[in-house]
């Protein structure tokens, strides 16, 4: 063999360099971490509006995959709907959602372990 065969055997395997692929090639990967605070105040948009699922979860300040996780239980507080294969949710249901939590959690604040109402000593 001809060393300009084993060039092109060694170009055809692919070489090292040849292995990075171009920043616009790469795949995509989702970012899981928590969104950034909503731009938006929700309690200035009708009701009848529709929030992306990023949209959402940075009102509640959860993970997009806390939300998915919830979109398995059909039982959940928070409501959506599917528009075109995509989660949406509506206004109401966002701010419903976070009244029942404000809700939930100030009757959990009020008792402790013991279940009765006094207070921890300083």
């Amino acid at each position: 063999m001809s060393g300009k065969d084993e060039k092109t055997t060694i170009e055809t395997l692919g070489s090292a360099s040849s292995q990075k692929m171009p920043h616009a090639t790469k795949r995509h990967r989702k970012n899981r971490g928590m969104p950034p605070p909503a731009t938006f105040d929700i309690d200035v948009l009708p009701g009848s509006s529709n929030l992306t699922a990023l949209e959402a979860a940075a009102v509640i300040r959860r993970t997009p995959g806390a939300l998915e996780l919830w979109r398995r239980d059909p039982n959940h507080p928070l409501k959506w709907r599917y528009v075109d294969g995509r989660p949406l949710y509506r206004v109401d249901a966002v701010r419903d959602y976070l009244a029942k939590c404000d809700k939930t959690t100030k009757t959990l604040r009020s008792q402790n372990a013991h279940g009765d109402a006094r207070g921890a000593r300083p």
